[in-house]
Parts: structure tokens; C-alpha cells; sequence
């Protein structure tokens, strides 16, 4: 990894919910608001854009665990902030604090680590 990557440094994205995101299984909604799958799947790209500026070339990084709350529902409409803190750095363990906001209201929280591998190593992995 490049340098510079350090305790405290944070990144956010916003997303709107829309129907597509809402709770749904086998293509049923079961609640028309943000789902979790949706939840975690910005959690996850909040915390990506962390380490994009810091990767090396020859670098990827992967997901190796996520835990989240869902707290608050949110429905059609709502805009979302996604924020990613950086707790630690441990080796080629990059771990972040994730929090969703609306407005003012604390949506949900969570936990991502990313592993960073070399490239070559994720292809021999996959074969």
C-alpha cells in the first residue's frame, strides 16, 4: 500500500433509497424501506473508497467481514449518508467503523475489514 493511510481517516457516500433497494426476497417486497442487503452493500463501498487511493498496482483489496445494526427504517426518498472511519491498520488488515445517516437519525452501524492481496494471489484463489 501507499503511504499516508492512518487512524481517523474518513470517506462518505450518499445514496437515495429507491423501490429497487427496499426489503425484498425471491423479488417480494416484504417492507417498502431500505433494506439491510442494501445497507451492507454501501457499508462495503464506503469502506472500499478508504483504501482505492492507497492501493498499489499490483494490489486488490477483499472483503473478509462485515457485522452491521439496522436500527431505523428509511424509506423511498430518504437521503442517505454512508460514512467509513478507519480504526486500524493491522499488516494487510484495513478495518473501518461504518454509520448511516438521514437526516439526523442514525440508520444503522457496522464494522468492515478488507484483507489487501496482491492480485496474483486472489487469481490463484479463484482457480
Amino acid at each position: 500500500m501507499k503511504p499516508g493511510l492512518t487512524a481517523g481517516y474518513s470517506v462518505a457516500i450518499e445514496a437515495v433509497v429507491t423501490p429497487e433497494m427496499f426489503a425484498q426476497f425471491e423479488g417480494k417486497v416484504v417492507h417498502p424501506t431500505y433494506s439491510t442487503v442494501m445497507m451492507i452493500y454501501h457499508m462495503e463501498w464506503a469502506s472500499r473508497q478508504i483504501i482505492l487511493p492507497f492501493l498499489e498496482e499490483h494490489e486488490e483489496g477483499m472483503g473478509i467481514s462485515v457485522s452491521a445494526k439496522h436500527i431505523l427504517p428509511a424509506p423511498e426518498g430518504s437521503n442517505l449518508k454512508i460514512k467509513a472511519v478507519l480504526t486500524e491498520k493491522n499488516d494487510n488488515k484495513i478495518m473501518t467503523d461504518v454509520f448511516v445517516i438521514h437526516d439526523t437519525k442514525l440508520i444503522g452501524t457496522g464494522e468492515v475489514t478488507q484483507a489487501i492481496i496482491p492480485k496474483t494471489k486472489i487469481m490463484s484463489m479463484l482457480l
